[in-house]
């Protein structure tokens, strides 16, 4: 159970406190609020919108519906539209599916980190040509 200043802080974000977090034990409660405040809810380096969207994508790899409609919700109030919050969660599918792949084929940990690096710097370098090629025009 959250303790009075934090029950009083929630209601004064959110208008009341949640029944889930009813559900937290005492050591983790105000701890609990503090990361949902200061991660999810306040001005950091992402966009609110934008950490709506990853997690909307997260809630619906995890299937739980619960964050899902939480964080659908939350997007949409940051101004997401229902075509962004779908490109979120076919984005997270993606991820999920490629994951069960590599896992599943058991590719070389080590071998994927230099494959990707070699591809990062094909990309770069794919970048700073047409870069390049827009500024000589």
């Amino acid at each position: 159970m959250v303790s009075t200043e934090t029950r009083t802080e929630i209601e004064g974000m959110l208008g009341r406190v949640p029944s889930w977090i009813e559900g937290l034990s005492d050591p983790a409660a105000d701890h609990s609020w503090g990361i949902v405040r200061d991660l999810e809810l306040s001005e950091t380096s992402l966009q609110p919108r934008d950490k709506a969207l990853i997690g909307v994508g997260v809630a619906a790899a995890l299937q739980c519906q619960y964050c899902t409609h939480f964080h659908t919700e939350q997007a949409k109030v940051d101004g997401a539209s229902d075509e962004q919050i779908m490109e979120a969660v076919n984005l997270a599918s993606t991820i999920r599916y490629f994951s069960t792949v590599l896992h599943g084929a058991q590719v070389d940990y080590n071998e994927f980190v230099d494959e990707t690096a070699g591809i990062v710097e094909h990309v770069k370098s794919q970048q700073g040509a047409a870069g390049g090629a827009a500024a000589d025009d």
